[in-house]
């Protein structure tokens, strides 16, 4: 910075800032005169600019006694003898205005000295100066002076004739508040005498000094004489002694006054020999060295600013001294850091050293919480502050740790409502982003988006530039995450800010340029030709706006280049990947190798190379492309993010080619780099798992053994992945993100059957189809063995438990981005902290594997009552794996069932089911027979087999279905032969005959419901009916009321039972009901929503009970529901391959055992059911155990037989214990 734009910058700023910017600055400045010449210049006639303000009181007292008060003694003139009269004067030193000093140095202080000889001075008290440059002293001082008087006669007294003395008055500057080095810099002086004092009478007037730059200070001073001693108030009277210290330190200040005013050299050469000489006298240890080492220090930075001198670096030591020698708490503590500031300040100006600039915000940091508002050192250090302010926002950022901590620094130099905390909020988190591009900590760019959206919200000048810096912010996440909503609102923000830069705006081509990119990501996960089509033109048109030799043409280029390729690859068209080809040929010309994005461009120009290679075979491409792939890698640091893409794109090469050449090193190749990407820690989890999904298709597709690691690799990265979010919705969301996955968790089993690895088939299967109720399940995890080896460790779990609880509830209800995107964060804290309690527990003997997706040996607890048979519908094989009791799992194969077979028999049994519902009751059901009959030989019946002739399972025993994929629209249970035996002795049994069959959706939840069978509550009963629900949730249901005065009657008289119906049947009242009883019957309308699972429902008077409040209504003690409504315990189409209905949510929230419908249920039949099943259940009487309720059903649906028709038999099922 030039020096003569700094003296027209500080004539802008009061007077205080000038102080600061104008370090030499060339104003002009009347000489000062001379003390000789100085003449008083009373407050009648004042200087029309200037005056300095003091009060002084004159006292009067006549006494033959002499005072011992430590009085001023003013000497007076004897004319004969007489007898010694003493007169008394008090002086007020009030206030003091226009105190400039000469040198322009930042005082730590002001004092007035006033000298009434050559031997006596007194001193104020050193004030600090005011932002004004005025100063408060109200000090008090009391003089005397002598004379004798002669007696004329005993009536009278003849005094000597007066001739008043002269005093001195001096303002000074200290330049410390501590022990003061001689007697600081003159800021004015003026000689008058004790009569002119007086002669204002008892009132407070103005003296005003001689100009110091052009502008006059003034005194505010009250003089009176006063007729009583008593010093009370008086000041304290100093000899003036000589020191050499002291008159070298006076004349170091003169000089650099004169330096100041005239720029001479040989006055600055003066001062800093005077002030060296100080210090030479002042070695360390001396009380003074401090205060030396800042005078020296500060005549060379003026030399320095002027260029009289050159070496910067030690006026730097000596501030860096001084101030070691001046710790917190220390007076002069902040003149010491504000020394600091200034001289790192000034050599930043000239040398542009980041360094410099970084270390005076922080020092500025230190500085302003001791400089109190409305002083002079705040407003020197307040203008010092702006300066470096927008200097660090005009630097680069290099996400560092360093470079973050130092925007935070920044960000709180620049309190809300200060004109720069736009910039600064901005500034950090282009850091923070910065950081995550290259290291992918979540929390890096939910801080970013937040800052930005305070920075928005202040609605800053050029609000274009905060909405796409937001937007940009946004989609980084997005590409990190996948949430939705992050790509909507970026568009969004992009679409804003391009409206508010119209044709002809500068930074046009930049909003062109990210909105096309956003629009791009949306056509990959959306497909709409219309998004790929405007990114292309958007593109188009920002480059246009980039010619040759703009300095954002290559990243235009590249992003042109990119929607080319995205579009070929979805609509090929050869011309686009030609085009995409060429353009990133020139982008990559116009980088650097040292350009920190060049990697970009790299990646981008080698999967078009790729793509044109699987065209046009051309061995160069591919070659060239894995060339490109790894001089990426050579330029990223390890833990870059982005060397996801170098690993990603190696192996789309090294695939392509082994496709075209079929050589065994290309496939292991791409493996190996398939492991590469899907393991990189800093990268994104969706990236991560769909490419781990690409690996478990392409290690099937191609036989590669690798096939189980990747599928374990996927289960692995989503479930960490849905654990990052708060809420059971939250989840699901990002879980259908990977719907393309869905059929995943029986892929895996499919592949481990067929490496013969039965064991690791069930873990894989219930890993994959867990994980919604897995996550949910965590904060609810039963403690008692924990309790038993570490109680206080199983206290801190549980709370943590609680809190992740309530902070996925309370995320769950946040409508505001902004304020949800803050309490993720905060979920994300509590969540760390329960991990690290988690893995504690890990380390304690007998927890290794403590919430661990669980093993073999633990799911076979599942089996303990029966064995539990998995049904897989895989695209690669249909089976079935039996869990024994005891010993290995069996296989069961279906050789002459595909998944398509399944697909097939899903639908006719829809069909079947709603023509059956049009049917009269008596008409035989013969196609729904026939379905049935298909399910019983080709599925069931060599099950039965196994059951029967390897597991000798005994007849009636029980057993549990656990369906995955399409078998869980299939009614298993209700398999039948429908035929009779070969020997004619009767009808083959079906499957509810040999066995009594229940469901679970998962073991995990057969064996949580088993758990909690441990401790059991006094049993309570309560029906809860709706024949009425409220608008648009059903229609009237005319049987209900009487379902449940049938349930009632058969209810033992033991257990307590209750009812609610009716306009009580609300959704706080049926929930409040599942929460206070341990059974329940439930007879209403469900809907079952399969998009959207979490909101089936049951329909209440005003408001539908959703499947959400019911998982969130932790219910331990609860046992057993029965669920007389439609569609309680159908899938989800979307999750992949989750079963989450109502029955399974019941269970979830504690009900260990659950009768729910596969479809619609038929009112006016189903009472035959329920009395049937509840006269079952409670034969013995007095007996109360939902263990019963898979037994009681079989025998109700065999029961009614005549009563009810097949369809609204096969209707219900069991789940659970």
């Amino acid at each position: 910075m030039p020096l003569n734009y700094i003296d027209r910058l500080t004539m802008s700023f009061p007077l205080p800032l000038q102080l600061y910017l104008g370090l030499g600055a060339r104003f002009y400045r009347a000489d000062q005169p001379s003390t000789a010449s100085t003449h008083v210049q009373h407050s009648l006639n004042p200087h029309p600019f200037l005056r300095i303000s003091c009060i002084v009181t004159i006292i009067s007292y006549t006494s033959s006694l002499l005072t011992t008060q430590p009085i001023l003694n003013l000497p007076c003139h004897a004319f004969m003898p007489s007898n010694l009269e003493r007169q008394y004067i008090r002086l007020e030193v009030i206030s003091g205005k226009n105190l400039n000093v000469p040198s322009w140095r930042t005082p730590a202080g002001i004092y007035v000295s006033i000298n009434v000889d050559s031997r006596k001075h007194w001193k104020s008290a050193v004030r600090v100066l005011s932002s004004d440059c005025s100063v408060a002293w109200n000090d008090t001082v009391t003089f005397y002076r002598e004379f004798r008087t002669r007696s004329k006669s005993s009536s009278s007294v003849c005094r000597s004739p007066e001739v008043s003395p002269r005093l001195s008055l001096e303002i000074r500057a200290s330049f410390e508040l501590g022990r003061m080095l001689g007697h600081g810099e003159l800021i004015a002086k003026l000689r008058t005498s004790w009569d002119e004092l007086l002669h204002h009478g008892d009132e407070p007037f103005d003296l005003s000094f001689p100009s110091v730059h052009g502008i006059h200070p003034s005194l505010t001073l009250k003089a009176a004489l006063v007729h009583a001693c008593g010093n009370e108030d008086g000041g304290q009277l100093d000899s003036i002694v000589y020191s050499e210290i002291g008159w070298r330190t006076y004349a170091g200040h003169t000089r650099f006054a004169k330096y100041t005013r005239s720029k001479s050299v040989s006055a600055l050469n003066d001062t800093v020999e005077h002030f060296q000489f100080v210090l030479d006298k002042c070695p360390v240890g001396h009380p003074d060295h401090a205060a030396a080492l800042t005078n020296l220090a500060w005549a060379r930075l003026r030399g320095y600013i002027h260029k009289d001198f050159q070496d910067i670096d030690t006026t730097t030591s000596l501030f860096r001294d001084a101030l070691a020698l001046r710790p917190q708490g220390h007076p002069d503590h902040p003149q010491s850091l504000h020394h600091l500031t200034s001289v790192v300040n000034w050599r930043y100006n000239y040398q542009h050293t980041p360094a410099d600039i970084w270390e005076s915000a922080r020092l500025y940091h230190e500085l302003l919480p001791l400089c109190p508002e409305g002083t002079y050192l705040r407003s020197i250090a307040d203008n010092g502050v702006e300066y470096v302010i927008c200097e660090c926002n005009n630097l680069p950022t290099d996400g560092s740790n360093e470079d973050i901590q130092l925007r935070w620094i920044v960000l709180e130099l620049c309190p809300l409502g200060h004109q720069r905390r736009p910039r600064a909020l901005d500034g950090l988190s282009w850091a923070l982003s910065t950081r995550f591009r290259e290291r992918g900590s979540i929390d890096d760019i939910d801080e970013s988006i937040q800052l930005r959206r305070d920075a928005v919200s202040l609605c800053p000048e050029d609000p274009a530039y905060y909405l796409n810096n937001l937007a940009f912010s946004i989609n980084l996440r997005f590409n990190h995450q996948d949430k939705s909503h992050d790509l909507d609102e970026a568009i969004s923000l992009h679409e804003e800010a391009l409206l508010l830069r119209p044709v002809g705006h500068a930074s046009r081509d930049t909003s062109l340029g990210n909105l096309g990119n956003t629009l791009r990501t949306r056509f990959e996960y959306h497909g709409d030709i219309n998004d790929i089509n405007r990114a292309i033109s958007l593109s188009r048109e920002a480059l246009t706006l980039s010619p040759p030799g703009h300095p954002c043409r290559d990243t235009v280029l590249n992003n042109l280049a990119l929607a080319l390729t995205t579009r070929h690859d979805k609509l090929p068209a050869s011309e686009d990947l030609n085009e995409a080809i060429d353009l990133c040929r020139e982008s990559l010309r116009l980088k650097q190798h040292d350009h920190p994005r060049r990697h970009i461009t790299l990646h981008n120009l080698s999967a078009a190379l790729c793509s044109r290679f699987t065209e046009a075979r051309k061995n160069e491409d591919v070659e060239e492309a894995i060339d490109l792939c790894q001089q990426s890698l050579a330029a990223l640091p390890s833990l870059h993010p982005d060397r996801y893409f170098s690993f990603m794109y190696l192996q789309e090469a090294y695939l392509s080619r082994y496709q075209v050449q079929r050589n065994d090193t290309d496939l292991s190749l791409a493996v190996e780099n398939f492991r590469s990407a899907t393991r990189h820690p800093t990268q994104g989890f969706p990236h991560r798992i769909m490419q781990a999904y690409n690996w478990t298709f392409n290690a099937e597709q191609h036989g590669d053994e690798s096939a189980l690691e990747a599928y374990a690799t996927f289960f692995e990265l989503l479930d960490t992945h849905l654990a990052t979010r708060p809420s059971t919705t939250s989840r699901r969301e990002a879980a259908t993100a990977f719907s393309y996955a869905r059929m995943v968790p029986v892929n895996a089993a499919s592949c481990a059957i067929y490496y013969d690895d039965l064991p690791h088939a069930v873990e894989l299967v219930e890993q994959g189809r867990g994980q919604q109720w897995s996550l949910a399940s965590r904060p609810r995890t039963p403690l008692e063995d924990l309790e038993s080896a570490d109680p206080n460790l199983a206290h801190t779990f549980l709370e943590l438990s609680t809190r992740v609880s309530n902070a996925a509830q309370g995320c769950a209800a946040i409508t505001d981005r902004a304020a949800a995107d803050r309490a993720a964060v905060e979920y994300r804290r509590i969540t760390t902290r329960w991990e690290a309690a988690v893995t504690e527990i890990r380390s304690i003997q007998g927890f290794s594997r403590f919430l661990l997706p669980p093993s073999y040996e633990e799911l076979q607890a599942a089996a303990s009552h029966g064995p539990v048979i998995i049904l897989i519908a895989s695209i690669y094989s249909c089976g079935a794996i039996i869990v024994p009791t005891s010993g290995e799992p069996h296989h069961v194969p279906f050789p002459s069932v595909a998944l398509a077979d399944l697909e097939m028999l899903k639908n006719n049994f829809a069909r079947e089911i709603k023509l059956a519902g049009r049917m009269d009751p008596t008409e035989p059901r013969k196609d729904l027979r026939v379905l049935l009959r298909k399910i019983w030989d080709e599925i069931m019946l060599p099950i039965v087999d196994v059951l029967q002739h390897d597991l000798k399972l005994r007849r009636r025993s029980r057993i549990w279905l656990c369906p995955t994929a399409v078998f869980t629209s299939i009614p298993l249970h209700a398999a039948h032969p429908f035929r009779t035996k070969e020997d004619r002795s009767g009808q083959e049994s079906c499957l509810e005959e040999l066995y009594v069959c229940s469901y679970t959706p998962t073991l995990s939840a057969l064996i949580r419901s088993r758990q909690m069978m441990k401790t059991r509550a006094t049993p309570s009963f309560i029906a809860v009916g709706q024949s009425q629900p409220g608008a648009g949730q059903g229609t009237v249901l005319a049987a209900v009321d009487s379902e449940l005065e049938l349930v009632h009657k058969l209810i033992p008289p033991n257990v307590k039972f209750t009812t609610l119906s009716g306009d009580d049947a609300t959704r706080a009242g049926a929930l409040d009901a599942l929460q206070r009883n341990t059974w329940v019957h439930l007879a209403c309308h469900g809907k079952q929503d399969r998009e959207q699972p979490y909101n089936s429902r049951f329909s209440m008077r005003d408001e539908p009970l959703m499947l959400l409040d019911i998982m969130e209504n932790n219910v331990p003690q609860a046992e057993f529901a029965f669920l007389s409504a439609c569609h309680t315990a159908v899938g989800d189409e979307e999750t992949p391959d989750e079963v989450i209905h109502l029955a399974a949510g019941l269970q979830f929230s504690g009900f260990k055992s659950v009768v729910g419908t596969l479809w619609g249920v038929d009112d006016a039949v189903a009472k035959y059911v329920v009395e049937a099943f509840y006269g079952n259940m409670f034969k013995k009487k007095g007996v109360v155990d939902c263990t019963r309720a898979a037994s009681a059903l079989n025998y109700a649906t065999n029961t009614v037989k005549t009563k009810v028709p097949l369809e609204q038999r096969m209707v219900f099922i069991h789940i659970g214990v």
